[in-house]
């Protein structure tokens, strides 16, 4: 039985109840899925200004009719103390995916960025604590690493944070490391790298690159690459994601009870690699792919010419053996793009803490 299949085990014999920040997102919207199918009561927390309720709906439309008993949605933001005391009350594992992403916007509005990312997660850490939660697992980011030329990047890298979004993430495991060494509570981040799969947002103007490009090419619209199309990536669907943060919320911790790893394949792909993987599992149902190339053009200031990863300490210290390769992530991505989708409303939402009358 494999490191996962072993936690899964354990949870459906003595369950637990999570929270979930950001639980309408991507990432978060996932991690419900998963722990509902295992039979667990979560507790979602989201403001919903990036998150989604048809994702929520789509992840209960997905599970028998049960599951919505054990699944309690909390309509608040982690930037105030008192919703994220209210969110953590009687919880066992936090989930915490809650954040502002873009590099972009933490430029033109870092302020913003400082109390979504860092208030808000220090908020999360005091009311972990103050309620007594064991283990808070949270969402950390490659972008620490910046530029560096050591490949492939290793957690005892140097963190050198180019945009002020991976400050905040350095900030984060600061935080949580002090905590750790200060209270009972335990913490683990995950460095992610370039994640993907089903339910991703193609809209936007920070659109990751995956879902943007298979909903351009199927709508015969252009498919910008910035440069030659030659930087590389460590694309790490979904799948490989959810694993991780479940074996991280499960995995005894050293005695420092704090630990970092990076979440990745450990695989780099090229950017021309990718747009001719996604064209090829489409051109079948698309025949005016056959022809389809790319628009390159100059390359952005401050992109990474090289990301890749090695995943050797996540695999020692939690197990952790990716599931999804790239072309089978991108296989499973495409396919999900290309199906309709519907939405039932069976979310049970509570303005006030937890368990308490809505």
């Amino acid at each position: 039985m494999s490191p996962i299949e072993q936690c899964l085990s354990g949870l459906r014999v003595t369950p637990k109840r999570w929270l979930i920040t950001g639980v309408g997102g991507f990432i978060g919207s996932h991690l419900l899925e998963n722990l509902l199918a295992a039979g667990q009561a979560v507790v979602g927390l989201d403001n919903f200004t990036t998150g989604k309720r048809p994702n929520l709906e789509l992840v209960l439309g997905s599970q028998p009719a049960t599951a919505s008993v054990r699944f309690q949605l909390l309509n608040g933001d982690i930037r105030s103390l008192e919703t994220c005391r209210a969110a953590c009350r009687n919880i066992d594992v936090i989930l915490h995916e809650a954040a502002q992403v873009s590099v972009p916007a933490s430029v033109s509005d870092p302020l913003a960025t400082h109390e979504i990312n860092t208030t808000g997660f220090l908020n999360l850490l005091r009311a972990a604590e103050e309620n007594g939660v064991r283990r808070l697992v949270y969402a950390s980011s490659c972008a620490l690493y910046g530029d560096s030329p050591n490949l492939p990047l290793r957690e005892e890298e140097a963190a050198r944070p180019l945009s002020l979004y991976a400050s905040s993430k350095l900030a984060n495991e600061a935080y949580a490391a002090a905590f750790a060494h200060n209270t009972p509570l335990e913490a683990f981040g995950l460095r992610y790298f370039n994640v993907f799969g089903p339910r991703q947002d193609p809209q936007g103007v920070y659109a990751a690159v995956i879902p943007l490009w298979i909903s351009a090419m199927m709508e015969h619209a252009p498919v910008k690459i910035f440069g030659d199309g030659e930087n590389t990536r460590d694309f790490c669907h979904i799948a490989n994601i959810v694993q991780a943060n479940l074996l991280a919320a499960t995995t005894p911790l050293p005695g420092t009870r704090h630990d970092v790893v990076n979440v990745a394949v450990g695989h780099r792909t090229s950017l021309n690699e990718l747009f001719e993987m996604i064209r090829q599992e489409l051109v079948p149902e698309f025949p005016h792919l056959v022809a389809f190339r790319p628009r390159y053009e100059a390359f952005r200031a401050g992109d990474i010419r090289h990301s890749h990863a090695t995943i050797a300490k996540a695999q020692r210290v939690l197990g952790y053996q990716p599931t999804h390769g790239v072309a089978e992530g991108l296989k499973e991505t495409v396919q999900w793009f290309r199906r309709p989708v519907g939405y039932r409303s069976v979310i049970p939402t509570v303005s006030g803490p937890p368990g308490s009358p809505s």
